[in-house]
């Protein structure tokens, strides 16, 4: 590779953050309080576990299209999960650099959807010949943080998201917001004691507001015992539609992991432990509730009024 992965990765992520922190105004609630408890001296601090795109599995785009950006920056692709009811396929990737957030890509097995789904999607994403990545100049880290805000398609009618959202709200979610950051996730083990664990942090997230989702219980457990997670409710944000109608919809969330250590290396003092001593990698019971952070069950507990 002719760059510097640190560099060129820290432009990329830099470029994904910024718009979604603005965006979603549990990120900077969530900090500041941590500042402001003492919990961290600062923002940057903070210890990225992994960050999530959603996409859609037509031609030319999902899973293949945008892994490739991330394979060009020496990620490795780890293992698959399979969504059944949710008809979703994911797999996670290793960074780099130690220093670098996992990823996690999911996609939306269209072709399980009603014709009406299909069709709707099909509208706005078949003209897409070519897959969008192939043109990147992958080395020009900035064009690549753009490339994540650029539309590849044009935005549906306010009635096309809502069949679509009836159907299945992740290709609702997706039509709209195409490859902005889903989440990104807060590793609550590498916090001061007293917030290191996710019990400790959830309490200090519900102290200061913070609307947890509860889809198979606010905290999701690995059946290992050693993944915990758990995430905000997404916000709604007001969206106009092609028609110039306007409706609130979920926009992004926040994620919080603990990985706790693996047993073989329990007798390690807290000192010495590193990332390799931890629990890695990701669970499909997890993951499949934390979908639903952006989805109605969870997003009408929000406080319209606030």
């Amino acid at each position: 590779m002719k760059f510097d992965t640190s560099k060129s990765l820290g432009i990329i992520l830099n470029a994904l953050f910024r718009p979604y922190m603005e965006r979603v105004p549990d990120v900077k609630k969530i900090t500041q309080a941590m500042v402001n408890e003492g919990i961290l001296e600062r923002q940057e601090d903070i210890v990225n576990d992994h960050v999530a795109f959603r996409s859609l599995g037509v031609p030319h785009l999902g899973m293949a299209s945008l892994e490739k950006i991330f394979l060009y920056y020496g990620y490795e692709k780890k293992d698959s999960f399979y969504f059944t009811h949710k008809k979703l396929d994911a797999y996670w990737y290793a960074p780099p650099l130690p220093e670098f957030p996992r990823i996690f890509l999911s996609e939306l097995r269209v072709g399980e959807l009603s014709a009406t789904a299909q069709d709707i999607i099909a509208k706005y994403t078949s003209g897409i010949a070519h897959d969008p990545v192939n043109s990147l100049d992958l080395a020009d880290a900035e064009a690549v943080g753009r490339f994540f805000h650029r539309p590849l398609w044009d935005l549906p009618t306010l009635s096309e998201y809502q069949t679509l959202l009836a159907e299945s709200e992740y290709a609702a979610w997706v039509i709209y917001n195409r490859y902005y950051l889903n989440h990104y996730t807060i590793s609550v083990h590498e916090l001061k004691e007293g917030y290191a664990t996710l019990v400790e942090f959830n309490r200090f997230l519900e102290k200061i507001g913070i609307v947890l989702n509860d889809a198979g219980g606010v905290i999701k457990t690995s059946p290992d015992g050693l993944l915990l997670q758990s995430s905000s409710v997404a916000e709604m944000v007001e969206a106009t539609f092609a028609d110039g109608r306007s409706s609130p919809i979920a926009g992004s969330y926040v994620e919080f992991a603990e990985r706790r250590v693996l047993p073989k290396f329990e007798h390690l003092p807290g000192r010495e432990v590193r990332r390799e001593h931890r629990r890695e990698g990701f669970e499909t019971g997890n993951a499949d509730k934390i979908f639903e952070s952006t989805f109605s069950t969870q997003t009408k507990k929000v406080n319209k009024g606030e």
